[in-house]
């Protein structure tokens, strides 16, 4: 089973940065996907970014295009590089694992069977 861990949220001005983390710990065969959802309040969970950790493939959601990176350390630790950060940047950033992705460029939760706690990130103007 894997365990998944955030870090690196909190509070930061318009156009400023953040950089979450995100370590994998437990049965890390079972990994190959590692992505960053996240959820603000009254909202869907919304894929933001992916990284095929074998491939090194990368996928973003059009809103954070240009301002977010996806990056690993191997299997066991994925980051997420905010830069240029906005007001609805805020919500509730989760780490996420699967084994396959059928669709990659979706992003869509159900396809991701493992997920963290959750690491806040607030966004004032």
């Amino acid at each position: 089973q894997v365990h998944l861990v955030e870090s690196g949220g909190g509070s930061v001005e318009a156009g400023g940065s953040l950089r979450l983390s995100c370590t994998a710990s437990g049965y890390l065969p079972e990994i190959n996907w590692l992505a960053w959802f996240r959820q603000a309040p009254g909202k869907e969970r919304e894929g933001v970014a992916t990284i095929d950790t074998l491939g090194g493939s990368t996928y973003y959601a059009d809103s954070v295009k240009g301002r977010f990176t996806i990056s690993n350390n191997a299997k066991n630790t994925v980051f997420l590089q905010m830069n240029s950060l906005k007001p609805e940047d805020t919500a509730m950033y989760y780490c996420a694992s699967a084994l396959t992705v059928r669709v990659p460029s979706s992003m869509r939760p159900e396809y991701y069977g493992r997920w963290g706690q959750g690491t806040q990130v607030t966004v004032s103007s």
